[in-house]
């Protein structure tokens, strides 16, 4: 995953309190990541799984996340190649779980001016989303580990560098 994004990030939008349940339902929890992911968002955009492209993102209301702390929740967007998900707040685990697995989450009140099926921007370092011919729109900022750790890949993924890197004594 990149902190930053083209103009290729076409948005997909759903509604406020989008939960862990619709994000990865229960029915498909028996399955791996792959079948999961193919049932992200079924209940509110049955076309999304199989529509969305690598480096999309997804701009929610608020609350974003919110339900069991399930970590399938982000790690299908992942799997489905989102870029990043825009919300006006997240879910204090939700928000944890994304950056664990490598997911970008932009948070900005101004996330529901950004529409369906627009191309934007981002640079989550530089806190902004670029819309072309529209005004860009402010982020919170995102501690430089957090956003270290989607450029990895996620956590798991950023400690392997870590420990590879280092040299035998």
């Amino acid at each position: 995953m990149c902190t930053t994004a083209s103009t290729a990030a076409r948005v997909w939008r759903v509604g406020a309190d989008i939960d862990t349940d619709q994000l990865a339902p229960g029915h498909a929890m028996k399955s791996g990541i792959e079948v999961i992911a193919r049932h992200c968002l079924e209940g509110v955009r049955p076309e999304f799984a199989s529509g969305v492209q690598p480096g999309d993102v997804l701009v929610a209301g608020p609350n974003f996340g919110i339900g069991s702390s399930r970590e399938q929740a982000a790690s299908a967007l992942v799997q489905l190649g989102v870029a990043a998900v825009i919300a006006p707040s997240f879910s204090g685990l939700y928000f944890r779980n994304a950056f664990n697995v490598g997911l970008l989450l932009l948070t900005s009140a101004d996330a529901q001016q950004l529409q369906e099926g627009e191309h934007i921007a981002f640079d989550a370092r530089a806190g902004r989303i670029v819309r072309p011919g529209g005004p860009a729109l402010a982020t919170e900022p995102i501690p430089g580990f957090l956003l270290d750790m989607v450029e990895a890949g996620g956590l798991l993924a950023q400690l392997q560098q870590r420990f590879s890197q280092r040299t035998p004594s």
